[in-house]
């Protein structure tokens, strides 16, 4: 089989409820696909999912110990061998026809990023929410305008790390995730790797990302969120100035201000709520 232009990396922890439908949605691709699954020691059935597709383009290794998701996920690009490569979280799917699709955008050298519409499925696979992100992003677009989107927008707005793309030369470049702030670990390196070139955002439909109780976006509490938030935007701004002015970042942090503000009267109404039940009860 002729080496395959693009990897995709499938970092996964305890994922044995999800794996099997994920890299089945991968290999269902009609491109070359080198598929690399790196099993970060999962105590589950993740290992043998992994190991019984009996497929020449799944390589499957696994960690001896469990690795911060930051090193786990450098560590699976590593062992791409694709010009180009896709991260797809465990639980989440790529739409049937994406790859190439996505692959003949990216044929145009100009263009180190692309990312594309995406859906929200729950734990069943039953459809939330369809054709999210890329907010105003569709087409061509510079390095700036990519970074300003993220950092007034938020990476929620973006998309999934399932739906983009970039290149492996790009990522050495910048030295891979930056593990530090996990909840916007991936639109760092998006932003990071689009100042070798442009930004493209496709129409089309290319992934599913599942909002379920086992994935890290769930299991990160609002404050690490929001504090992560806040240090990307100051620190993206610091390594990139000549792309985000201190407008940015100050719209990027008075968003986060807003969502705090919400998150909290949410909880206050709950508590007010909670405590009148129980005086009721009384």
């Amino acid at each position: 089989m002729a080496a395959a232009t693009v990897s995709v990396c499938v970092p996964a922890y305890n994922a044995a409820s999800t794996l099997e439908e994920t890299l089945r949605s991968i290999l269902d691709q009609d491109v070359a696909v080198d598929l690399v699954v790196l099993d970060n020691a999962s105590k589950d059935a993740t290992q043998s999912i992994a190991q019984s597709f009996s497929d020449s383009r799944v390589r499957v290794f696994r960690n001896d110990v469990v690795l911060p998701i930051g090193a786990n996920w450098n560590k699976a690009v590593e062992f791409s061998n694709g010009r180009l490569v896709k991260v797809v979280c465990a639980d989440d799917v790529l739409m049937p026809g994406s790859l190439e699709t996505q692959l003949r955008v990216m044929a145009d050298p100009t263009i180190a990023l692309s990312s594309a519409k995406f859906d929200v499925i729950d734990e069943d696979g039953a459809l939330r929410e369809s054709r999210l992100g890329i907010p105003g992003l569709e087409g061509l677009h510079t390095p700036r305008t990519l970074m300003r989107t993220i950092v007034r927008r938020g990476p929620a707005d973006f998309g999934p790390t399932a739906a983009a793309m970039f290149r492996r030369e790009h990522f050495d470049r910048v030295g891979g995730f930056r593990g530090d702030l996990v909840f916007p670990m991936d639109v760092d390196l998006f932003a990071r790797v689009t100042a070798f070139g442009m930004f493209f955002g496709m129409p089309e439909l290319v992934a599913a990302w599942r909002d379920s109780t086992f994935n890290m976006c769930s299991r990160t509490s609002t404050v690490s969120k929001l504090s992560d938030m806040l240090r990307f935007h100051h620190r993206i701004a610091r390594d990139y100035p000549e792309f985000l002015c201190r407008a940015d970042v100050l719209a990027g942090d008075m968003r986060l201000m807003r969502a705090a503000f919400q998150r909290l009267a949410v909880r206050s109404r709950t508590v007010v709520s909670r405590g009148n039940r129980l005086q009721v009860d009384c």
